[in-house]
């Protein structure tokens, strides 16, 4: 068996997310030091929320967990990997995980905190903004892995994450603060990470004694396939925004990142627009914009309500609720989507750059594999 592996990676230049570059190095495993662990990465899942992670790459800390150079950086993505070489002696050859991955062919990391169910990268060169993104599940002990559902877990398991603690964000502060919003309304309403969110808000609002209708926008071409999801009471396109109350108190979760539409928005709701939450980037094109105006916002980082609800309802307990709502939203969502494949490293570029265009298919969930 070879001791050298050729290592595929696509490079994306951090001050122009439109430009890429493919860079191949080698692994030399007689090379790798105590501990240090090789994956092959099998297969990852592509969807908006990547190139969230591209054009916050620097604002959110997205380029330090896997370092390129100082002018370019390497997305991450969520997949499933194989160990084909271990120095550590808890982490065994032909093990199967799952977890937050480069776009690339390989990963060289460093495991440490081992148990029966996961382990944690430690190297001292990734710069993590979050443990919950460091840790690798075994899937051999995970109750969440279905081999039949791979490319199901891959797109939808990290957005549902955020959909999840999102729901319960906004439950919170509404419970706690504001009971007489009547509308939530979403942006980017097609987007996956966004209607998940949504159908979870629709489905708690009556148990939490809240009566609010939740309200997505979207684009023209993208109305017929969001009103098709079941997920939301309306669905606006953009073009016709006047058509939603602006008298009614009102909370505003953005997907997109276009500071136009936002200020749009703040400007018709006034008073009444209670909260408006920054989510995501789905709209490329708009960050290129920099209106004038200020916008009264918060941004909602998923890991920080992910470890305030693990600390106070124990892993079990936040497993336990998240793996209901995942039930609950797989079913609905069952029959809407189909699996895409695409394979090789020109395929993926040419993705990338789909996504990019905000142009990717929504009625498909995409496997990536090099």
């Amino acid at each position: 068996m070879s001791n050298n592996f050729k290592v595929t990676e696509v490079w994306i230049e951090k001050s122009d997310v439109s430009n890429t570059k493919v860079v191949t190095t080698n692994i030399d495993t007689d090379d790798m030091e105590q501990d240090d662990v090789l994956l092959q990465i099998d297969s990852l899942g592509f969807s908006a929320n990547n190139i969230t992670y591209a054009v916050f790459g620097d604002k959110m800390g997205y380029w330090g967990f896997f370092p390129a150079s100082k002018e370019w950086g390497v997305v991450p993505m969520w997949g499933f990997a194989t160990v084909i070489q271990s120095n550590h002696s808890d982490v065994k050859v032909g093990e199967k995980v799952y977890g937050y991955l480069p776009m690339a062919s390989h990963l060289l990391i460093k495991a440490g905190k081992a148990s029966d169910t996961h382990f944690f990268d430690v190297s001292d060169k990734r710069k993590s903004i979050s443990a919950v993104y460091d840790n690798y599940l075994r899937c051999a002990a995970d109750p969440g892995y279905q081999a039949s559902r791979e490319a199901w877990q891959l797109n939808y398991r990290p957005l549902f994450m955020t959909s999840f603690v999102l729901d319960d964000f906004v439950g919170e502060g509404l419970a706690d603060s504001d009971k007489s919003v009547e509308q939530i309304i979403i942006t980017s309403a097609s987007s996956k990470t966004a209607y998940g969110a949504a159908h979870l808000l629709m489905k708690h609002k009556a148990e939490r004694g809240l009566n609010y209708q939740v309200i997505g926008l979207t684009s023209s071409k993208n109305k017929p396939f969001t009103q098709d999801l079941g997920c939301y009471d309306k669905v606006v396109s953009y073009d016709d925004l006047q058509s939603v109350a602006s008298d009614k108190p009102s909370w505003v979760l953005d997907f997109a990142g276009n500071k136009s539409l936002l200020l749009s928005l703040q400007q018709q709701f006034s008073d009444q627009l209670g909260k408006l939450i920054l989510i995501g980037s789905t709209d490329v094109d708009a960050q290129q914009d920099k209106p004038q105006g200020h916008l009264n916002s918060e941004f909602f980082f998923a890991p920080t309500q992910v470890k305030k609800r693990t600390g106070e309802w124990g892993h079990n307990g936040f497993a336990e609720r998240y793996a209901k709502a995942w039930q609950s939203f797989a079913i609905h969502m069952n029959d809407r989507v189909k699996v895409a494949e695409y394979s090789g490293v020109a395929a993926i570029e040419s993705l990338y750059h789909t996504g990019l265009e905000n142009k990717l298919n929504n009625l498909e969930i995409n496997v990536l594999t090099f």
